[in-house]
Formats: structure tokens, sequence, C-alpha cells
């Protein structure tokens, strides 16, 4: 999720205010264990990622650049286990190598058209790159009726198999 502030991250995309609906964070769920502990770090407390897994009894620490917590520079102080979030699409080469720089798994929804980048992908050439692809588009929040764009969960070590298709069940 990713709010007002996100013109601190440098962002000029209009899609990097884009909230991400329940639909979209539900499917993570399945994949999530019982003693994880799930760092979401363009989060705050209204967002979908905070609230699903607070219901769903996981234990979730969130942050957000509006709390002074700069993803490229904050880290928090509880122990996580798993990094989950919607960050700014504009900033996606930095986010990644940041992501990738914890060494734990992750689950970060970009567009699907990171892959015709070649930053993202040559930064996961030994990296093992997992995705989470859905059946429909997701109709964020904040974005308007239509998204010119398909959302994808990039994940690291979170996903079972490199590789899942999964139906996005749009409520």
């Amino acid at each position: 999720m990713i709010n007002n502030e996100s013109a601190n991250y440098n962002t000029i995309g209009k899609n990097d205010e884009c909230y991400t609906p329940a639909y979209g964070v539900t499917p993570l769920l399945e994949y999530i264990k019982p003693n994880d502990i799930v760092w979401c770090p363009f989060d705050d407390e209204n967002s979908e990622f905070v609230k699903i897994f607070k219901k769903n009894n996981i234990k979730v620490i969130y942050s957000h650049i509006k709390y002074g917590q700069d993803f490229f520079k904050y880290e928090p102080k509880e122990k996580w286990t798993i990094l989950i979030s919607n960050p700014p699409f504009t900033r996606k080469k930095e986010i990644f190598e940041r992501a990738l720089s914890f060494n734990k798994p992750f689950a970060l929804l970009m567009t699907a058209s990171c892959l015709n980048d070649s930053a993202p992908v040559k930064l996961f050439l030994n990296r093992n790159l997992e995705i989470l692809h859905f059946t429909k588009r997701m109709k964020f929040k904040n974005c308007g009726n239509t998204i010119p764009f398909k959302a994808i969960y990039y994940c690291s070590d979170f996903l079972p198999k490199g590789n899942i298709m999964k139906e996005l069940k749009i409520k």
C-alpha cells in the first residue's frame, strides 16, 4: 500500500498510489507458516495486508515513510521472517535490490511488465525467483476503474514451487 508520502520515495508514476484490495492479499495466507512474522514496509494500520494478517492471527510489523521509516534506510528492530507488500512500482530495481539484500523470503506485488525490464531480471539471475500469477487483473483502490497493467507477486523463497497460477476471486 502506498499513500501520498510516496513522493518521498522519489516516485513519479501515477500507479504508485494504488492500494491492494483484500482479495489481492488473501491468496498469500496459505504460504505463510504459523510462526512467521511478516514485515510490511510500505504499509500503515489501514493496509489490507496488515488488517488481513492480523485477522488471521499472523504476527505483522508495518512501517511507512510517513512514520519516518524509509524502506531504503530502515529495518524494524523486531525480528521478522518474511517481507510482504505492494511497493512503489517506479522504484522496482532498488526495491528488489533491497529486498534481496535481507536474504529472507519475500513477496512483492509489482506489474507483470517487470519481466520486460532488464534491471530487475538481472537481479534474479542467480537467485530464486518465484511468481504468483492470477487469472484476472486486480482492481486496485485509488486507481480508477481500469488498470492498464496486470499485477503479480514476485517472490523469493516464499512459494512451494517457482510458478503458481491462482484463481483471483474478485468481490
